[in-house]
């Protein structure tokens, strides 16, 4: 059965031959964000935005030379970075995320960090760097309260998680709502359940609503001694209410996202005692090529048969003077 696809350009940021099982109905190129375009940027129809460092700048070039577009689809859970982007983008273009392809592997992450700040790992590792042997007890998550901010699907596998340390977890979205997994606090309720709980662990996507949520006033409502874990965006924390918290020994942190990013040498997060920093790596593990190969492979099958992909977040329209603008 042929349909209206045939023939389409599609851009990957993998060699076809490494992504088994893709329609036959396409024209691939391979794009990773570096060297040589693989074509005409005029016949691409679906994009794969490359999960690379640096190819915010290498889209900004090819966006607007692709007239025909109609999918745009990233390999990230969030898609803020490319709303900048969204004027270059024809009328009619479909802007996708991988939410949930990297659940698990930032899932992981996220407790990573919270344990090790429970644990006083940072401490410990400074300590075997100095060769000192200090033994000292620590906390424990065992019948902690943690506050997950943001139940999309890293948020609801990092409470999952939680449960089985015997933590209790705390959710909070925008809306408040019930699931199979418990109660969910809407945004509202913030500010009386913070005082309340022994950590919090941002999940949530940087919007409108998101961004700066966690300033001063909101992260003094935190008990002392409290433990705060950002897999999520770096905009979404006061990055000098954080530092002012941390230094005076309130808070301790874990950030794998920060603001600015990447962390400038010579910020005073990188040698503050109580912070621990990773370089938003939380999703990049060695799983990550074979789940974004298989959910690309499903999501093709899904445009060859026209049907509606995963994870659509926005179609782009003209606007009133002739840019596209978010419908």
């Amino acid at each position: 059965m042929h349909t209206m696809k045939d023939g389409a350009t599609v851009w990957l940021p993998y060699p076809r031959e490494q992504i088994p099982g893709l329609p036959d109905d396409f024209t691939y190129g391979h794009w990773d964000g570096s060297g040589p375009l693989p074509g005409d940027p005029g016949e691409v129809r679906f994009l794969t935005g490359p999960p690379a460092p640096g190819a915010d700048q290498a889209l900004r070039t090819v966006l607007p030379r692709m007239g025909r577009l109609e999918v745009f689809q990233l390999l990230s859970s969030g898609y803020d970075y490319v709303m900048p982007m969204l004027d270059d983008m024809p009328p009619g273009t479909k802007l996708v995320t991988a939410r949930g392809v990297h659940r698990e592997a930032t899932a992981e992450l996220a407790v990573t960090l919270l344990l090790a700040l429970c644990r006083g790992l940072d401490q410990f590792a400074v300590r075997q760097a100095e060769g000192r042997w200090r033994p000292e007890p620590r906390t424990t998550l065992v019948g902690k309260r943690v506050l997950v901010v943001g139940y999309g699907a890293v948020g609801a596998t990092v409470a999952a998680r939680l449960r089985a340390l015997r933590c209790e977890p705390v959710l909070v979205a925008r809306s408040e709502r019930t699931t199979p997994a418990g109660h969910v606090h809407g945004a509202e309720q913030l500010s009386s359940l913070l005082p309340t709980v022994d950590a919090v662990v941002l999940c949530a996507p940087l919007t409108e609503w998101t961004r700066g949520m966690f300033d001063a006033d909101t992260l003094a409502l935190l008990r002392d001694g409290a433990f705060l874990v950002n897999v999520a965006r770096g905009e979404l924390v006061d990055t000098g209410a954080v530092v002012r918290e941390v230094r005076g020994g309130r808070l301790r942190v874990a950030l794998d996202v920060t603001d600015p990013e990447p962390l400038p040498g010579g910020h005073p997060l990188w040698n503050l005692p109580g912070a621990l920093i990773t370089p938003h790596v939380a999703a990049f593990t060695d799983a990550f090529p074979s789940m974004s190969v298989e959910f690309l492979c499903r999501q093709l099958h899904r445009y060859a048969r026209g049907e509606e992909l995963e994870n659509v977040v926005l179609t782009t329209t003209a606007g009133p003077l002739g840019g596209e603008r978010a419908a």
